[in-house]
């Protein structure tokens, strides 16, 4: 827009905004960008609001069906994710998770492929679970503990076998029935029975 009439608000609005640093010009310019973005921003939070909720719901039935599989067998339980770190969380109250660390590092170094890392990583694995007086001791007999000793001179994916069943099954006989008494794993299964009734009630 242009005027050449003295006096013109548009003429003098121009000249002002000639005197303007190019600095100001082009924060006004961002902020517009700014102000545009913030006037579609609901829109957009709501489709990614239901875009979740749908995507939540989903997770919800599958966790739920999962938490009331894990009282079914040990392995159920250690088959899932989820169920190992709702395991985790309570033997730390127990102060004994580091047998579900020891057999979490077994099943990782069976996976090791390398001959150079696999010694370096049952050096390592056998210095924080497995020798007397380890950092992470994990609770298995002298003979174990000798035997693995042994099987660290040379090295294969099934050196920690013996000690990794062992601490197994102590942990299947001694801490997963007390897991399933407890008062988190209760609530759990109450939210899951309790979420499957809501579901069957809708359909």
């Amino acid at each position: 827009m242009s005027c050449w009439v003295p006096g013109c608000p548009a003429l003098s609005m121009c000249r002002g905004l000639a005197t303007l640093p190019i600095t100001c010009l082009e924060r006004a310019k961002d902020l517009k960008t700014r102000l545009g973005i913030l006037l579609h921003k609901p829109d957009l939070r709501h489709r990614m609001g239901t875009s979740s909720k749908l995507q939540l719901g989903s997770r919800r039935r599958d966790s739920s069906q999962e938490v009331l599989e894990w009282r079914e067998s040990f392995d159920q339980l250690l088959k899932s994710k989820s169920g190992v770190t709702a395991f985790h969380t309570f033997l730390k109250t127990e102060f004994s998770e580091e047998n579900l660390d020891f057999w979490l590092a077994c099943e990782d170094f069976k996976k090791t492929r390398s001959k150079t890392k696999l010694a370096s990583k049952a050096n390592r694995i056998f210095e924080e679970f497995v020798q007397s007086e380890a950092p992470r001791e994990v609770n298995i007999d002298h003979e174990t503990r000798e035997i693995t000793r042994k099987n660290l001179s040379g090295a294969t994916s099934a050196c920690f076998n013996e000690a990794q069943a062992k601490t197994r099954t102590l942990m299947e006989k001694d801490s997963y029935p007390r897991f399933l008494k407890s008062a988190s794993y209760q609530d759990m299964t109450k939210q899951a029975t309790s979420h499957g009734i809501s579901k069957r009630s809708h359909t």
